[in-house]
């Protein structure tokens, strides 16, 4: 039996969520902030109130190890723009996109961005993923196609960088 495209990436991207939601269910509030390293990029609390990532715009090196809500921000962070492009809105800038803070109020924030995303994909035809989508890229020889497959292999990457930081802290704890 022969699989659409958009079958695919949508099969692909419920794998990827269901070995991401495995690490959901047993994060605790105290994981997300917990950092492995003294060189490592966290959220710090803003001068106004909420979260504020840390950020360079030219990546250091040695890349600074993400703690768990640094992670959980960005993946909220690049998801928010992706669909802010696939629904033909302006992109929010990286600080329109906030961090709900430590524990179950990510936790939902995430499982709510799934919820759209769905809402995005199942609107999709086929000829749609065949339209041009200069996200995450500069442009026009990348499609739709591209920006789904992306979306699913950065949730995989940082799904993957989650689920071992919080078992990484589970074993110092034991």
């Amino acid at each position: 039996m022969a699989a659409t495209s958009r079958a695919l990436l949508r099969w692909q991207f419920d794998l990827t969520w269901s070995l991401f939601e495995y690490h959901l269910e047993r994060i605790e509030a105290a994981d997300f902030l917990w950092e492995p390293t003294a060189h490592c990029w966290t959220m710090r609390p803003g001068p106004s109130g909420g979260w504020t990532p840390d950020w360079a715009d030219t990546e250091p090196d040695p890349v600074p190890v993400p703690t768990i809500g640094w992670l959980s921000w960005h993946i909220g962070w690049w998801w928010t723009v992706a669909m802010d492009h696939l629904g033909g809105r302006p992109p929010r800038g990286r600080a329109d996109v906030g961090w709900p803070g430590a524990g179950e109020p990510t936790v939902a924030w995430l499982r709510a961005l799934r919820a759209e995303w769905l809402g995005h994909l199942d609107r999709l035809t086929d000829a749609d993923l065949d339209r041009t989508a200069t996200f995450p890229w500069q442009d026009d020889e990348h499609t739709v196609a591209h920006t789904l497959g992306w979306v699913n292999a950065e949730l995989m990457k940082n799904a993957a960088e989650i689920g071992q930081l919080r078992l990484l802290r589970a074993a110092e704890r034991a």
